[in-house]
């Protein structure tokens, strides 16, 4: 009876404490962030708005290039020391040194963190530092945990979490660890859920969603078929595929993607157009290779949008290969292509090619130019869509009052305007106006 009665008092000791939650970076820290949320609102904590509301202050953080980290660690410096700050996230297992070093924080976690949070925001609470930086352990979630959407109509789905990759460049190997991939029926019972509940889009997320299933004996493929199976209209997308990835259930996966579930975009990081940067950076793929898969699609997909990633200023890349990349970009013609400068991470083998960095000044100036040939393309590539009359799942509001935004089936962005709450409903709509990042529509 003392157990239980000790028990019931820290219960209700809690519950008025209130929790600010904010999350950085990619989807499926998002994803992440929503079941912190959804852990924290289960074991009574009120979910505030704000910092200056809370007592409890969670940033799931990201830290995947050098002046994302920056930011972070600015934010964090702004916390009110009258606050419990933890930090939780990407951050606390990339550059465990520098936040020990310039935050003042009472807990960490990180990536991933699901159900823990809850513990570890009690004994915030109760005056405890819990800042073991070196033990972040890489568990898998429960699919099934509670969650706070950040969208009624988006279900973020993790399909798995680390990857098979070892790239030069990257530091979040360390944040997420290898691969560990959920069941192919937990991912369809999750997608029924939420479907159930009114979710009508839904992201399949991951470092590389191309590696789903490797560690389990199944794959990608045989994902995409299990959940299309699923009867509802809803629509499915899938996340970034490397292409060496890719390549080896090509055929295979052009066949799932028939389904009207899927829509006709696919995410495929190409990050320079010179096979021997590529090498550098050990990407394990060649620029034909990347090709092929990309030819591969649009004969099957003529109205494919394809989203790609490029480098610039990786230790080693001179004029002459970052001229191939501009000409990729320029030939390949992607309709979204994310440019990156090169920033040396932690603990990567790219930091230790100090000899061959590119100055930052020629860093810049390239990304500069990739950026603009890649806003040239993709206005061109959308200027074919006026004119084209079709359905679209409106998934998110407009930044202007009164507009909202639907994604054809080829994932482009369509902007319309209406009066009533247009967030979940399909719209027959006709595109009126191309812009270099979305489509201009009306109801037709």
């Amino acid at each position: 009876m003392f157990l239980f009665l000790s028990v019931a008092f820290s219960v209700l000791r809690w519950k008025n404490m209130r929790v600010f939650i904010r999350s950085f970076g990619c989807s499926t820290n998002m994803a992440d962030g929503e079941v912190l949320a959804g852990c924290l609102a289960r074991a009574g904590y009120e979910l505030v708005r704000s910092v200056s509301s809370a007592d409890v202050v969670i940033y799931n953080t990201c830290a995947v290039k050098g002046p994302t980290e920056n930011r972070m660690i600015e934010a964090l410096k702004q916390v009110s020391k009258s606050k419990k700050l933890i930090v939780a996230g990407c951050l606390s297992s990339v550059n465990p040194e520098r936040l020990r070093r310039e935050v003042k924080f009472d807990g960490v976690a990180g990536p991933a963190a699901g159900q823990s949070i809850v513990d570890l925001v009690g004994r915030v609470l109760k005056g405890e530092k819990t800042n073991n930086l070196e033990s972040v352990p890489h568990d898998l979630p429960e699919l099934t945990l509670p969650r706070v959407p950040g969208n009624p109509v988006v279900s973020i789905i993790p399909v798995s979490y680390g990857c098979l990759g070892s790239c030069a460049y990257c530091c979040v190997v360390f944040a997420r660890g290898p691969l560990r991939s959920y069941g192919v029926m937990d991912i369809v019972d999750r997608a029924k859920e939420d479907f159930s509940l009114g979710f009508r889009e839904l992201w399949l997320t991951s470092q590389d969603v191309a590696c789903y299933g490797r560690d389990k004996g199944t794959n990608l493929v045989e994902l995409l078929k299990a959940l299309c199976a699923v009867d509802g209209d809803f629509r499915v997308r899938v996340g970034m595929m490397t292409p060496n990835m890719t390549m080896d259930m090509l055929e295979d996966l052009l066949e799932a993607f028939e389904d009207e579930h899927i829509f006709k975009f696919v995410h495929l990081p190409v990050q320079s157009g010179d096979d021997n940067v590529l090498k550098s950076m050990r990407r394990f793929y060649s620029v034909e290779e990347f090709r092929k898969v990309v030819d591969a699609f649009r004969r099957r997909f003529p109205t494919l949008t394809l989203a790609t990633d490029v480098i610039c200023g990786f230790p080693g890349e001179n004029d002459a290969a970052f001229n191939k990349t501009l000409q990729l970009i320029e030939q390949v013609k992607p309709d979204i292509v994310n440019v990156s400068k090169f920033f040396a991470r932690p603990k990567t083998p790219a930091a230790e090619m100090r000899e061959h960095f590119v100055p930052l000044a020629e860093i810049k100036k390239r990304s500069t130019a990739a950026a603009a040939l890649a806003q040239k393309v993709a206005f061109e590539n959308n200027q074919q869509w006026v004119g084209w009359k079709g359905c679209i799942l409106v998934d998110e509001e407009g930044k202007v009052p009164g507009s909202w935004v639907g994604r054809n089936p080829a994932y482009k962005p369509v902007t319309i305007k209406a009066a009533e709450n247009m967030m979940g409903k399909n719209l027959s709509v006709s595109v009126k106006k191309a812009f270099p990042t979305y489509l201009e529509g009306s109801q037709a």
